[in-house]
């Protein structure tokens, strides 16, 4: 850990708790604890703070780490296919079900709500349970099988250990904050999602952003990749991953934060890793307690392709390892060719649906099938939006 500390330029402090905290997140982020008003630094404080877990062993950057694009980098010690697909819990032992999203743009996600049009919208985790990120801070401390606190009061508790804290928690919210352990416990996810919306999480900084303002020039197969993800009569990526009308906005996260059914199969291994009963599905957005429509079965919500390439593993379960794989599994539903019916990782046959009744089939069968060519280019134009912090990732694969 000190030589993530030291490679990102955050300070260490030990406050008089005895906890550890980052003092600011400057030197790759390219921001300062004095960029940061005292709510937001309050946010930064504690998304670094293992105090927050049971056994003190977990904080928010755990499994959002700031050097891997705020993605759970860690081997969670259970068997190669499982590997980084899912996280580890604060216990040591117990791993979840789905894979971790990447923090990174988050803030960016509308609250959950139901357009006119019928379609849910936005929210925080793969099935919009929580509408905002102040809603998303507040669920992995209780988590049973993440940071494993029993209860907000004892998150609380945790809190007053530090003077410090007590200190600012009362200057921003005022004297009376830690008299209702609920109001002090909002107070605390207040901070973390202020943290969550600062430059810190999302810079636009990468080549495809630079490529934007004229700074630098994609290569001819990064080129390709732009105009075939951007083109419908060439591919259906863009049916879920543009958020602005106009191809080529600045500001783009690619998402339209939308909810679907891609036909994604189970991963196996993590079943088998965590336990899960025999017949167990996942049904994403019907998991919500605000959906209750069967036709919502099985959709997850569209994730943000930023820093995609040095975020996997892929889909909200981890099931695949490469990039270049998602974008194979897509090509299987427009191409007849007997090698586009198998799963490169595999060798075998892709898995079936895990919820095969919902399949959003129109969005899935828009445009021709790819060659590998293409498919090649929409992989590198995907890696230009790597924040360019997060550079060297790529060249590490």
């Amino acid at each position: 850990m000190r030589s993530f500390y030291q490679k990102s330029g955050f300070a260490l402090l030990s406050l008089s708790g005895g906890l550890l905290i980052s003092a600011s997140y400057a030197q790759d982020a390219g921001v300062s604890s004095k960029n940061l008003s005292q709510l937001e630094n309050l946010g930064n404080q504690l998304f670094f703070d293992f105090n927050l877990s049971k056994n003190r062993t977990m904080s928010c950057a755990t499994c959002h780490t700031p050097e891997t694009g705020f993605a759970d980098p860690r081997d969670n010690g259970f068997d190669t296919p499982v590997s980084t697909a899912v996280s580890l819990g604060d216990d040591g032992e117990s791993i979840g079900d789905r894979n971790a999203p990447s923090a990174g743009y988050a803030a960016f996600s509308p609250n959950f709500h139901k357009t006119k049009e019928g379609k849910f919208v936005g929210g925080q985790f793969w099935d919009g349970r929580e509408k905002d990120l102040e809603g998303q801070a507040g669920g992995p401390p209780l988590n049973p099988i993440e940071m494993g606190m029993p209860s907000k009061a004892s998150v609380v508790e945790r809190i007053k250990e530090n003077d410090d804290y007590i200190a600012t928690f009362k200057q921003l919210f005022g004297e009376s904050i830690f008299e209702s352990d609920e109001e002090a416990y909002v107070a605390m996810t207040k901070a973390i999602a202020a943290f969550e919306r600062t430059e810190t999480f999302a810079p636009f900084d990468s080549k495809y952003d630079r490529f934007l303002r004229g700074e630098v020039e994609l290569s001819p197969q990064e080129e390709l990749g732009r105009i075939l993800f951007f083109s419908p009569q060439f591919t259906n990526c863009n049916v879920c991953h543009q958020l602005k009308k106009v191809p080529g906005s600045e500001g783009e996260t690619f998402t339209n934060y939308q909810y679907f059914n891609i036909g994604v199969p189970m991963n196996k291994a993590v079943r088998a890793a965590n336990g899960s009963p025999a017949g167990t599905v996942d049904h994403g957005l019907l998991a919500n307690p605000a959906v209750d429509d069967k036709f919502w079965d099985g959709k997850f919500k569209t994730s943000t392709l930023r820093n995609v390439a040095v975020t996997g593993p892929y889909m909200h379960n981890g099931v695949f390892k490469d990039l270049k794989t998602v974008v194979q599994f897509y090509n299987r539903y427009n191409s007849r060719k007997k090698s586009a019916q198998i799963n490169p990782e595999t060798g075998k046959p892709w898995g079936a649906p895990e919820v095969p009744a919902t399949l959003d089939v129109k969005e899935l069968t828009t445009g021709p099938a790819l060659d590998d060519k293409r498919i090649n280019a929409l992989v590198a134009f995907m890696k230009t939006l790597t924040d360019e912090r997060y550079e060297h990732l790529l060249e590490e694969e």
